[in-house]
């Protein structure tokens, strides 16, 4: 499948061609990175489609493949196209996914209109994808209505995920209220809401009770331009029994609506362009310091740093010192 093939095929909607593009986007070849560039510009100028990006993340063990079948299969009943990008950790190893969420949502899997990509964390920091935000971009030019983000979820910084969603989503277990002191302040600041989980069975109290711990926390913050009134809002819900998913997804429109009433929409999209395009530039820059004539400098002032004889902030400048001088000689 050569490159025009592969647009055309993902303009399409055609899953084979939106796997091999997310391949191709994914891959740490310079050849590959290049034709990866060249796909993205050539999708962005012919289809100006926007998913709703939803970003979700929880702790192990809170459902979260779960919830995002039984709200995938929701919306799927709706008529709308769902696609996951489920970033899985990475083997130490092979540097593979090794949860293999796929397998775990069978039902939305084998729905036509889903589509489900596992990816590989592949280290980089709250576990999402450097190329994620990329595969978001090809499933919006694929057509889909809704892009679900699935972090980790492991403790570390998820202001990547933030950097690429529309929706951020908090799930939560019930719990009892010293529970309350177990979530960072931080990712409470970034979610939109916090829904939680397995608000069922005998759990069903314990639910309720949590749901109202953070409800009460979340007026305390500080409230942010991009909220509408009663926002961020806490919500129980039940993947199990679909209790509470239509509520949910309802109070999701009505802040989608009202932040694209009010410019918040387009003002965070170009905000988050303008976040990735420093991100870029940063990555790169790290990878010519780390290549070539500099991986040699490189090296040799690390292990002055090791050895004590520099500082780590002395080791920098002499390191930027020697690629300005690099980047403008003859």
């Amino acid at each position: 499948m050569n490159m025009e093939q592969m647009q055309s095929g993902v303009l399409r909607g055609d899953r084979r061609a939106l796997a091999r593009a997310i391949t191709l986007v994914e891959s740490g070849r310079a050849d590959h990175r290049a034709a990866a560039v060249d796909l993205l510009q050539g999708l962005s100028q012919h289809s100006t489609h926007q998913a709703l990006r939803i970003g979700l993340s929880g702790t192990p063990g809170v459902g979260k493949s779960t919830f995002i079948e039984a709200f995938g299969l929701m919306l799927v009943d709706q008529g709308l196209k769902v696609a996951v990008l489920a970033v899985d950790p990475s083997s130490a190893r092979s540097g593979g996914s090794i949860l293999g969420d796929k397998t775990r949502m069978e039902q939305l899997s084998r729905a036509p209109n889903a589509f489900i990509r596992p990816s590989p964390s592949q280290s980089h920091l709250g576990g999402v994808a450097r190329r994620t935000r990329e595969a978001v971009a090809l499933c919006e030019a694929a057509g889909f209505d809704v892009v679900l983000i699935e972090t980790v979820g492991v403790g570390q910084s998820e202001t990547m995920v933030a950097e690429m969603a529309d929706l951020f989503l908090l799930l939560l277990a019930p719990a009892g209220g010293d529970e309350l002191q177990g979530v960072k302040r931080g990712i409470m600041e970034m979610a939109d809401m916090i829904l939680v989980n397995k608000a069922d069975g005998d759990l069903k109290p314990a639910a309720i009770r949590t749901c109202a711990d953070y409800a009460g926390a979340l007026r305390l913050l500080r409230k942010r331009p991009q909220d509408a009134e009663g926002y961020p809002k806490a919500q129980a819900v039940s993947a199990a029994t679909g209790d509470g998913l239509q509520s949910a997804w309802a109070d999701m429109n009505a802040l989608m609506d009202w932040r694209r009433a009010q410019g918040h929409f387009d003002a965070t999209r170009k905000a988050q362009a303008r976040y990735w395009f420093d991100q870029e530039v940063q990555q790169a820059l790290l990878g010519r310091l780390r290549r070539g004539a500099m991986k040699d400098v490189m090296q040799d002032l690390a292990q002055n740093v090791a050895d004590g004889s520099l500082s780590p902030s002395a080791a920098a400048d002499r390191a930027l010192a020697e690629f300005d001088a690099m980047a403008i000689a003859p």
